[in-house]
């Protein structure tokens, strides 16, 4: 642990859990106060300050997020600590057509394009962990069968297609699920002021690692009442390292 370390992590308000103060590394404290007495007085003050008594929690997604500092593979902690990656909000997003009663949304065989999807392969690139704190899920008509088409759907919510309304989703990563089977009717919000529109709130949020299989998957009961060109938008809502 060096000086530069410690500043690095100074935006954090958990520097706990990044550094890995929780738990009772002599070896780690003794980097820690070597690192503190390096500094000059001022600085001193300031970060033994933070580190023990935390100023206010951080809010929505990167709080969550800070929350979940313990659980991070040890690559993206060294990155926070060292300042070579940040914490950014994002979603995670594909459309895909509905054509058959199981659509996946998330694809080995996905390119990211702008408009249709912003991962590749349904992976998140190296170095990028998300911390899933919400769903989107919206459905639509295309005009057509084109790219441009498609990219072009007027997506509402699922209340407009019932088959969509009334089917379940589930979500895997890091070879594990994450969200087991459960109605679309969570997407439901028409209507709603709290949430936008077709956002699912996640009251335990999970994380997803970097280079694994993303799987999110709707599944239909029927495709009685499904229009021609129908699409839909799934988007996975977080905080995300970035360089």
């Amino acid at each position: 642990m060096t000086e530069n370390e410690l500043n690095a992590t100074d935006e954090y308000t958990n520097q706990g859990g990044l550094i890995g103060l929780d738990g009772h590394d002599e070896e780690l404290m003794g980097e820690v106060m070597g690192a503190l007495r390096k500094m000059n007085p001022l600085k001193r003050a300031r970060a033994v300050h933070k580190l023990t008594q935390p100023g206010q929690a951080s809010k929505w997604s990167r709080g969550e997020m800070e929350k979940f500092f313990p659980e991070l593979p040890e690559h993206i902690k060294e990155g926070l600590k060292k300042g070579d990656l940040r914490l950014a909000d994002t979603i995670i997003y594909s459309i895909k057509p509905i054509a058959q009663t199981t659509i996946k949304m998330f694809e080995t065989q996905d390119v990211q394009e702008i408009g249709l999807r912003n991962v590749s392969n349904a992976k998140l690139p190296k170095n990028q962990v998300l911390l899933v704190s919400g769903i989107i899920l919206l459905a639509g008509i295309a005009s057509g069968t084109t790219i441009p088409d498609i990219m072009t759907t007027p997506f509402t919510g699922i209340d407009s297609i019932p088959a969509v309304a009334l089917g379940e989703f589930y979500l895997n990563g890091n070879k594990k699920q994450l969200i087991p089977e459960t109605s679309n009717y969570v997407f439901k919000t028409t209507g709603y002021t709290m949430f936008q529109l077709g956002y699912y709130k996640l009251h335990n949020p999970r994380l997803i690692y970097d280079d694994v299989l993303i799987e999110l998957v709707v599944e239909l009961g029927t495709m009685q009442g499904i229009p021609a060109n129908a699409q839909l938008f799934a988007g996975l809502h977080g905080t995300i390292t970035t360089p």
